[in-house]
C-alpha cells in the first residue's frame, strides 16, 4: 500500500508543477487540522501521560497511559536535543495542564495545572538490582584494584541475602507442592470476593431504593454479635418478672378455684343445683301442690287427707331418687365450692 500513496493522488487540470507540491498548490498542510496553529510554531499531537497525576481543577486522578490531544511547542535546547512543552485540557473539567520534557534526567516535569502522584523511591533500599553508572563502569574497566574490591562487595551482598532467598524458595515450594490444595485456596478467595461483590450490590440497591446517599461500612463480627443481643434481649428484666410474680401471688384468692374452662364450670354448677333440688335443699314449685291447696280451701276433708298422703309419698320418692343421683355425681371440692348462706336452705 505504501507505493500507491504517490500515484493515487488526484491532480487537477490547472495544476502547475512549477508552483511546487500538491499541498502547496492547494494551500493546505500535510497534517491537516493538526497544523492549524503551525504559524505560531504549534502542532497538535497525541500525548500519552507518562505517570499518574492529580488534576488541580477537579481533583480527579488521571492514570498513566491516558492520551490527550496536546499542543506541542519547542521551548529550548538541551545541548543538541530540543526541549518540548505539551499543553492539554483535562477531559473531566476545563482545567489545562502543561508538561515539559526533561532530556537531562530522562523524565517529564509538570509545569502547571496538575501534581504528580509520587511513586519514586531509591531502588537500592528494597534490594533491587541497579545498573552501574557510566563513571563506575569506566572505573571498573580502567582500575583493576577497584574492580577486585567491587567484586568482593558483590560476594558479601550475595552471602548476606542467601538465607532470605532460601526461605523464599522453600515457602514457594510448600505453597505449590499440592496443586489441588493451592487451587482450592485460590477458588475460596475468589468465591469470597464474588460474595462480597454481591452483598455490596445488594446494599447499593437498598440505598437507591430508600433514597439515602450514605456509604455503608463493611459488616464485622462485633456488629453481628451486638445485633443478636439486641434482638434476643427480653422485654422485661429479671427483677421486673420477679416483682410481677410476687404481686400475682399476693392478689390471687386463697380459696380453691376451678381450673376448668368457663363452659365446664357452668355445667358443674347446673349439676350441683339439680342435686340440691333433688335433696330438698331448694324448694320446688309444684303445680300439683298448688291445686291440692286450692282443693283444701273448698272444705273437702277426705280429699285433704288423701292429698297429704300423696304429698308425703312424693317427697319420699324424691328423696330416694336424690340419694341415688348424689351417689352417681362426685364433684371435686376444688371445682365448685358452696358458699351460700343459710337462707337458701329450708
Amino acid at each position: 500500500m505504501g507505493e500507491r500513496k504517490g500515484t493515487n493522488k488526484y491532480y487537477p487540470p490547472d495544476y502547475d508543477p512549477k508552483v511546487g507540491g500538491l499541498n502547496k498548490f492547494l494551500g493546505t498542510h500535510a497534517l491537516r487540522e493538526r497544523a492549524r496553529k503551525i504559524d505560531k510554531g504549534i502542532i497538535i499531537i497525541r500525548f500519552e501521560m507518562p505517570y499518574n497525576i492529580w488534576c488541580d481543577g477537579c481533583k480527579n486522578h488521571i492514570g498513566m497511559g491516558v492520551r490527550y490531544n496536546a499542543e506541542k511547542t519547542k521551548v529550548g535546547m538541551y545541548y543538541t536535543t530540543p526541549v518540548y512543552e505539551f499543553k492539554m485540557k483535562c477531559h473531566l473539567c476545563d482545567n489545562h495542564f502543561v508538561i515539559r520534557a526533561d532530556p537531562g534526567n530522562l523524565d517529564y516535569i509538570i509545569m502547571s495545572g496538575a501534581r504528580r502522584q509520587e511513586n519514586r523511591w531509591d531502588p537500592t533500599q528494597n534490594g533491587q538490582v541497579v545498573p552501574e553508572t557510566k563513571e563506575v563502569q569506566k572505573r571498573l574497566f580502567d582500575d583493576q584494584m577497584y574492580k577486585l574490591e567491587h567484586g568482593t562487595e558483590d560476594k558479601n551482598v550475595m552471602e548476606s541475602s542467601k538465607p532470605r532467598l532460601v526461605q523464599l524458595f522453600n515457602r514457594n515450594e510448600d505453597t505449590w507442592a499440592d496443586c489441588y490444595t493451592a487451587n482450592q485456596r485460590l477458588r475460596a478467595i475468589f468465591r469470597k470476593q464474588n460474595y462480597d461483590k454481591i452483598n455490596q450490590s445488594k446494599d447499593n440497591f437498598k440505598l437507591r431504593t430508600i433514597g439515602l446517599n450514605i456509604p455503608l461500612l463493611e459488616e464485622r463480627e462485633e456488629d453481628k454479635h451486638t445485633a443478636s443481643l439486641l434482638v434476643m434481649k427480653p422485654v422485661k428484666s429479671s427483677q421486673e418478672n420477679l416483682e410481677e410474680k410476687r404481686k400475682k401471688i399476693i392478689f390471687q384468692s386463697s380459696l380453691p378455684t376451678s381450673n376448668f374452662s368457663k363452659k365446664k364450670e357452668n355445667n358443674a354448677i347446673k349439676m350441683l343445683s339439680s342435686t340440691k333440688l333433688n335433696l330438698g335443699i331448694i324448694k320446688k314449685s309444684n303445680k300439683h301442690l298448688i291445686s291440692v291447696d286450692s282443693n283444701n280451701s273448698r272444705g273437702n276433708d277426705v280429699d285433704k287427707n288423701d292429698n297429704e298422703v300423696c304429698v308425703n309419698n312424693t317427697k319420699r320418692k324424691e328423696s330416694e331418687n336424690g340419694e341415688q343421683q348424689h351417689k352417681k355425681i362426685k364433684l371435686n371440692s376444688s371445682l365448685v365450692g358452696d358458699y351460700g348462706s343459710s337462707s337458701d336452705s329450708d
